[in-house]
């Protein structure tokens, strides 16, 4: 017999499947068991140019009985898939349960804005997971979802400031408790801006009225943009320069690990050099970092190297420009020449026998550097037999994080684009297996969007 979510759950994908609203499915985390937090996102809800107000309708946080708070959010989301006049004025999105397996008074109701443990908090990881969700889609207001019993005990409540919409509803001051939507409203959360929210304590029965008087009043007042939307509209604005410019002071200037994450970050402050005329003195800094590696002073790795610390050497082509010297070249080659030997079928030996998504790219990062750097097309031969045989990638363009773990792990598909990217990159346009490499690269960027 299926359980209180799983009903949820089933109840969502029906309304999904029977609404004209564009909904997809999503998830905004997992819970501490692991189960999937459900998400419906209107197809509108990053969109630049969409004249909809984007609102995030949250349920399932009173830490009294999430289910309740289920089927009233429920009941609201019913209301706004038969109203084409709701449909057309905002793009509503929705969590409606989101801390499935939560208990009574439990931590997801309270907490917020919530202090570290984002990556493996042991105890709440709920509220980790719907803070930095509802930052990512930065809607222009949040209106969380509580149940009641009648209609005699509804109510509308507001975080923030006071505006005309909260008038034009009769909402009354939230206390600031550490709820989320106090949190949202205050400070800069997620260091983008303020979210403000409405909360909306409801029957299921009344749910249509209220989100009624709620179209009447956005008709009313209307809604501007959150500021964490326009923040986040600013950083969209931005060149790749401009980025670039607030990276280089914060990354690249450290290699010790020698490591794929510090070297990606070395690498990207000489290609921004070049762009900007200032090659000379960023190469000499580099220089002076790495020196004791290449006087042989300091090993470049220790006894366990694998490939995420071979990929820490992606600068060394950009080095051997910049300067000249032969040793950054050797170097990088030395990495290179360690992926031969390899038996038919089987992956370069510093990757794992599994074909895990992570070599894609800390191979393909060397490879290609080493085909550029002395011309020998053996190595583009050992990447692109690599990608091709790995036999990970499914038929929905998405890979596996390697043969034997049947999942899709997100960093992991990141690994998969670039390890694609950066072989396509130097593989010339004659080579026989780019056809089938541009093929799998475009069908995964599909799937990705």
């Amino acid at each position: 017999m299926p359980n209180a979510y799983e009903t949820t759950l089933k109840d969502l994908d029906a309304l999904r499947s029977a609404t004209a609203a564009p909904w997809s499915d999503d998830a905004a985390g997992v819970t501490r068991g692991d189960t999937p937090i459900a998400a419906l996102v209107h197809t509108d809800a990053y969109a630049d140019n969409s004249h909809r107000h984007r609102i995030l309708l949250i349920g399932g946080l009173s830490g009294l009985s999430s289910e309740e708070d289920a089927a009233a959010a429920l009941a609201v989301l019913d209301a706004y898939a038969s109203s084409q006049r709701l449909r057309n004025r905002i793009a509503l999105s929705a969590i409606p349960n989101a801390n499935p397996n939560g208990r009574a008074g439990d931590s997801a109701a309270d907490g917020y804005p919530p202090q570290g443990g984002f990556f493996n908090h042991e105890t709440d990881p709920e509220s980790r997971y719907l803070w930095r969700y509802v930052g990512f889609m930065a809607p222009d207001l949040v209106l969380e979802i509580r149940a009641c019993d009648s209609a005699d005990g509804v109510e509308w409540r507001y975080s923030g400031q006071p505006n005309p919409l909260t008038n034009a509803l009769g909402a009354s001051p939230m206390d600031a408790d550490g709820g989320l939507l106090p949190a949202l409203a205050a400070g800069v959360p997620n260091g983008l801006g303020r979210i403000p929210g409405l909360r909306l304590t409801v029957s299921p029965d009344a749910a249509a009225v209220e989100l009624s008087r709620l179209a009447r009043a956005l008709d009313a007042c209307g809604m501007e943009k959150s500021p964490a939307r326009t923040a986040l509209d600013v950083r969209r604005g931005r060149s790749p320069l401009d980025v670039a410019s607030a990276l280089v002071p914060r990354y690249g200037d450290t290699l010790d690990p020698v490591i794929y994450t510090k070297g990606v970050a070395i690498s990207g402050r000489l290609r921004y050099a070049e762009l900007t005329g200032e090659t000379a003195a960023f190469a000499e800094g580099v220089e002076s970092l790495v020196a004791p590696y290449l006087s042989g002073g300091k090993s470049w790795f220790a006894e366990s190297a694998g490939g995420a610390n071979h990929a820490g050497l992606v600068w060394c082509d950009e080095m051997h420009a910049a300067t000249g010297d032969a040793r950054y070249r050797d170097v990088l080659v030395a990495m290179a020449d360690l992926y031969r030997g390899n038996a038919l079928g089987e992956p370069p030996p510093p990757c794992d026998p599994d074909y895990r998504t992570e070599d894609f790219f800390f191979s393909g990062a060397l490879m290609g550097r080493a085909y550029a750097l002395t011309g020998d097309a053996s190595y583009l031969n050992i990447q692109t037999a690599f990608l091709l045989n790995a036999g990970i990638q499914q038929d929905d363009g998405l890979f596996w994080h390697c043969r034997s773990s049947p999942f899709y792990w997100g960093r992991g598909n990141g690994f998969a684009a670039l390890g694609y990217a950066e072989t396509l990159t130097y593989l010339p346009e004659s080579h026989p297996n780019r056809p089938a490499l541009i093929a799998a690269h475009a069908r995964h960027l599909a799937a990705l969007e």
